[in-house]
């Protein structure tokens, strides 16, 4: 009996010191595995600069979710930093449930200006948390279209701090909602009442300017059928095998061509049809995108047709707009035509078009949406230069416009 309490006595004093030592190397080790297995990355932070406004704007924007509807809190961060700054600013309500509004900003007493800097506040889902590393601020929005919103404040605010534009009725601001789905925010913001001379938007267009866009059509395909079971197809009607039919018929119509655009091309987005692999589908759904070079009532003509000799199928058109043409007369700037859309073709009046940005749209949906410091502050360069001889250049409201040629 006094050797087995020995031995309990000896092991419980070595267990005593073993077990702190082992769960200190415990916790070390769990924190290492768990930091290397991530992509390294410098934690975000304040700018190190307080005068530094872009990288401070741009780093407050990312770090603010703001995907589409929500955009609440990144507006509301914009009214305040823009009237902190000087700026007279103009909410206008666009939904109360949830609630989201646009920012409109200007100097003095003056609402109506001659340029405006407008892009748009929302991004795509999932909402990626700001971060630096490997050269690039990352995070969504970083690109598409946080950076834009940061460069055109900063821009406007040298211009008015160098003098080269007044305090009123020159330059103004427009922040808006809704741009990545339907455009409702650029659609609300015509109720303003405002026109201006020129409107610059910012999109990611790699600091080169948008000779023009494409146009879109978005539309929903509807089959519906009849269910029963899959050893019995005969008393059933396949929703599926209609959806796919009609899919395959707009996948492969000879879309219209445009020189300065390129091809129209077609996306089938989303499908969904059917309960289980032994039930004959009673409904199917899709969604599809067309990017239309040329020619928007052909196309829209082209699928009603292609659509209108697949039993069982309804197509809904959502939205559609012709293709953009933009102006591109400021010398120094390569150029680029896009096949993304924007909010140009949602705001009213006969102002000249410049479409600018920077960061590239291949980065700008994606999981690596990221920017270089150099390419963000090089934007703001670029959008000074195109206010500035906006504004040294009075024109003709109706002279200069481009005429897009449809191809019948």
């Amino acid at each position: 009996m006094a050797d087995a309490r020995l031995f309990f006595r000896k092991y419980s004093e070595i267990y005593t010191v073993f077990l702190p030592l082992f769960s200190v190397f415990l916790v070390i080790y769990t924190v290492l595995i768990t930091f290397s297995s991530r992509h390294p990355y410098i934690a975000p932070g304040p700018p190190t600069d307080d005068s530094d406004t872009l990288l401070y704007l741009h780093h407050s924007l990312v770090s603010i979710p703001s995907v589409t509807p929500n955009e609440h809190a990144a507006a509301q961060f914009l009214q305040t930093y823009l009237t902190s700054t000087g700026w007279v600013v103009e909410t206008q309500l666009v939904s109360s449930d949830p609630v989201r509004e646009n920012v409109y900003a200007y100097r003095g007493s003056k609402r109506n200006t001659r340029v405006l800097f407008s892009s748009h506040i929302d991004t795509v889902p999932p909402f990626i948390q700001y971060s630096m590393h490997d050269g690039y601020i990352w995070g969504r929005g970083s690109v598409d279209a946080k950076a834009s919103i940061a460069a055109q404040i900063t821009a406007a605010q040298d211009l008015l701090a160098s003098s080269v534009v007044a305090s009123e009725g020159d330059i103004s601001l427009l922040f808006v909602v809704g741009e990545e789905t339907d455009g409702i925010g650029m659609i609300t913001a015509n109720e303003l009442g405002l026109s201006w001379e020129t409107v610059i938007f910012g999109e990611p267009t790699e600091l080169k300017l948008a000779v023009g866009h494409k146009g879109l059509i978005l539309g929903d395909l509807y089959a519906t059928g009849k269910a029963s079971h899959s050893g019995y197809p005969d008393l059933g009607i396949n929703a599926n095998y209609y959806l796919v039919e009609a899919l395959y018929k707009l996948q492969n119509l000879d879309y219209p061509y445009s020189d300065l655009l390129g091809n129209t091309t077609f996306n089938a987005g989303t499908l969904e049809g059917g309960v289980a692999a032994n039930v004959i589908p009673a409904s199917a759904t899709a969604s599809v995108a067309v990017r239309v070079a040329a020619d928007l009532d052909g196309v829209l003509s082209q699928m009603q047709r292609a659509t209108l000799g697949v039993p069982h199928l309804d197509i809904n058109i959502t939205l559609s707009y012709p293709p953009v043409l933009c102006d591109y007369d400021v010398p120094g700037f390569d150029t680029v035509a896009v096949a993304y859309g924007t909010d140009i073709p949602h705001l009213e009046g006969s102002h000249k078009r410049y479409l600018y940005g920077p960061g590239s749209i291949l980065f700008a949906h994606a999981d690596n949406e990221r920017i270089s410091e150099k390419e963000l502050r090089d934007s703001v360069e670029g959008y000074k230069k195109l206010a500035t001889a906006a504004l040294g250049n009075k024109h003709d409201m109706e002279s200069d416009r481009k005429e897009l040629v449809r191809e019948e």
